[in-house]
């Protein structure tokens, strides 16, 4: 074989060919190529591996051609800068640069894309879904989230960094050619040919020639949502997740828009200084309002819950349903800790954005059980077995209300402490200790205590239970380690002379994997959730409900009488013929469902999509399973109480209206 166009003929010197003809832009060109190559591989390899959903589809062969177009997109962005570099850098005075930096950039993004194929597997099978703004999320918190890996992923982590290091090897020896390469290309060819090279970039990363570019929501081809991630490539899904999180304001308008007027008339807001300000007529009436304990449970989705249809790993929350208010059909907002800490310390509705939380905007003057409560003289605080500055939750607390926060290092000899900090023994020993304390002192109090231990790895100390499956390990097992230290906690907190003038709410966060192949997975919304003390009355609550119910329904419960913003219904003073409602957010797909009789068997469900119109369908809870239908005959009318419940909250944010009045 003669001399190619890069120098001395190697091993890769066949795929070096294509530089007679595209000269100093071939690098690029090689990324394409490898590129498209590998992500339609890895594509057909979770293809494979998650063959049952795909197949139940139909439609494979759209998700590999549309992925490949997906790749074309991602490769696109990945050539952008070095592309409009190219008319100054790939000139011949400067070709020695140019030459270096493009060999540096397709080194460093074809490792990019094997890294985040890597990483893929461990994420869908946590998760259900390619890696996303969560992903984004937790590289803000390396710690934990390395602890966390160390501990229950390390297998994935190896793998992970052992195909980065090949990749890495990989590349280097296809680059090869690259570095002796002299500039052949004379400057007016070069000027030239580039006005194409950039018009065809432009067009790889648009897509389309419509007015919007192609996005995500272009490629959910199916119902599943797992299914449409799998025609994107990662890195693609982190780019864009990063991308939105920058663009969390307007979030809600994905879903359409509608005159101001009709958001209020749909929701029952006016337009006023604070829009969905109301007074809480309480159900309790007492001269001194009780305390309030809320207990929110990392992960503890119904399907921990045998008498929810779950695995009998909950003994002391079976036990104490009994003697309490249960609630049969509560459902959680989110599947994020932050969208659970949002619905039931604030009530504000759940958004396609970041949880309040997070925001900017809410950082101060955002409306909290806290922020109400504390101007009535309460003693407010938060208390985490981990370190509180974990999803942005000390800011948040110390800016809405929040008196104290005691977090890990506030834990002195504890009883055993896991990659996210002090177990539920040693966090519910401690809010014991202050709620004593509190107690002595005379002064009403709010305490939120935030369990962390049924996150994996799941660990937890030994010879506390007996194990309910081997390896140790499990969500099972920490969840039945969780209810072990929360019966331990009621126990000691019956026996004490708090008891009486405090009400306790138990409820989760979110479920622990949030996953399926309908377009809202609503079975795995599903939660307990349980109120015990003071003045409660054994009762069950069988009306669909949602998290932003609960804290309306406490303060009630409570006796407090207050002006407040929150939307959600006080549900132990409803009437007879209340049907429930719940709002669930699930990555970008908003899901209303509403009770259609007089128990929740059967309901409507409508479920909003980015750039998409609408679907329909119903919910049987009996059986767990929602089932698209056609568009009913009240569906445009059902449409737009959904939208315009999506984008109240987002109004409120955005105009910092939300909070209570001066």
């Amino acid at each position: 074989m003669q001399a190619s166009y890069f120098g001395k003929p190697r091993s890769s010197s066949k795929l070096w060919a294509i530089g007679r003809w595209f000269g100093p832009f071939a690098p690029l060109v090689v990324m394409f190529i490898v590129g498209l190559v590998f992500l339609s591989l890895t594509r057909v390899g979770l293809v494979l591996w998650k063959w049952q959903r795909v197949q139940a589809t139909g439609e494979l062969a759209q998700i590999l051609l549309q992925g490949v177009r997906v790749d074309v997109i991602q490769l696109g962005l990945l050539a952008l800068i070095p592309v409009l570099l190219s008319p100054i850098l790939a000139t011949r005075n400067h070709f020695k640069l140019w030459r270096g930096l493009t060999y540096v950039w397709v080194l460093l993004a074809l490792v990019l894309l094997v890294f985040m194929e890597a990483a893929t597997p461990g994420f869908i099978q946590e998760y259900d879904i390619r890696p996303n703004r969560i992903f984004v999320e937790y590289l803000k918190y390396p710690h934990e989230v390395f602890g966390m890996l160390w501990q229950g992923f390390r297998q994935e982590l190896f793998f992970g960094l052992a195909m980065t290091v090949v990749a890495f090897a990989v590349v280097v020896r296809i680059l090869n050619p690259w570095r002796n390469t002299e500039a052949r290309w004379s400057n007016l060819a070069l000027w030239l040919v580039w006005p194409l090279v950039f018009v065809l970039t432009v067009f790889a990363i648009r897509s389309t020639l419509t007015h919007r570019p192609a996005n995500p929501a272009l490629f959910a081809i199916t119902q599943d949502s797992m299914v449409n991630s799998l025609i994107l490539n990662s890195t693609y899904s982190v780019i864009y997740a990063a991308y939105s999180l920058q663009h969390e304001a307007k979030s809600s308008e994905i879903y359409g828009k509608l005159p101001r007027e009709k958001v209020f008339a749909l929701t029952g807001a006016k337009e006023s200084d604070i829009p969905t300000l109301r007074t809480l007529q309480p159900v309790t009436h007492t001269d001194k309002p009780y305390n309030l304990v809320i207990l929110l449970q990392e992960s503890l989705g119904a399907g921990f819950v045998e008498s929810l249809g779950g695995k009998p790993v909950t003994p002391n929350l079976e036990k104490l349903k009994s003697e309490g208010i249960w609630f049969t059909q509560m459902y959680a907002t989110g599947t994020r800790s932050v969208r659970g800490i949002e619905a039931v310390v604030t009530g504000f509705q759940p958004t396609p954005a970041d949880s309040t939380v997070k925001l900017g905007l809410s950082q101060k003057n955002f409306f909290t059980l806290a922020a109400l409560l504390s101007k009535q003289g309460y003693l407010t605080e938060f208390i985490y077995g981990g370190e509180s500055h974990f999803d942005n939750m000390r800011s948040f607390f110390m800016g809405n209300g929040f008196q104290q926060i005691t977090d890990q290092p506030d834990f002195k000899n504890p009883v055993f402490v896991a990659s996210w900090g002090a177990s539920d023994e040693d966090l519910l020993n401690k809010t014991h200790e202050q709620l004593l304390a509190h107690h002595a002192s005379g002064k009403p109090f709010f305490t939120l205590a935030f369990s962390s231990s049924n996150h994996a790895p799941f660990e937890f100390p030994d010879g506390r239970i007996d194990l309910y499956e081997q390896p140790k390990a499990t969500d099972n097992n920490a969840v039945k380690y969780a209810d072990y230290a929360m019966g331990e906690f009621i126990k000691k907190a019956k026996a004490s002379p708090y008891w009486k003038d405090t009400v306790f709410l138990i409820v989760a966060d979110h479920d622990i994997r949030v996953r399926g192949d309908s377009l809202v997975p609503i079975e795995h919304f599903h939660i307990p959730a349980l109120i015990l003390g003071g003045p409660v009355q054994a009762k069950t609550v069988e009306v669909i409900a949602s998290q932003m119910d609960l804290p309306v329904t406490m303060l009630s419960l409570m006796g407090v009488q207050a002006q407040h913003p929150m939307t959600g219904q006080d549900l132990l003073n409803v009437s007879a013929d209340y049907r429930g409602r719940a709002m669930m957010q699930y990555n970008y797909t908003y899901g209303w469902m509403q009770q259609t009789g007089a128990t929740a068997a059967d309901n409507e469900v409508v479920v909003l999509r980015e750039g998409q119109a609408p679907a329909f369908g119903h919910y049987d809870v009996l059986n767990k399973q929602l089932q698209t239908t056609p568009v009913p005959a009240q569906g445009k009318e059902l449409a737009e109480r959904a939208l315009a419940n999506a984008l109240l909250p987002a109004l409120l944010y955005k105009e910092q209206r939300y909070r209570l009045p001066e």
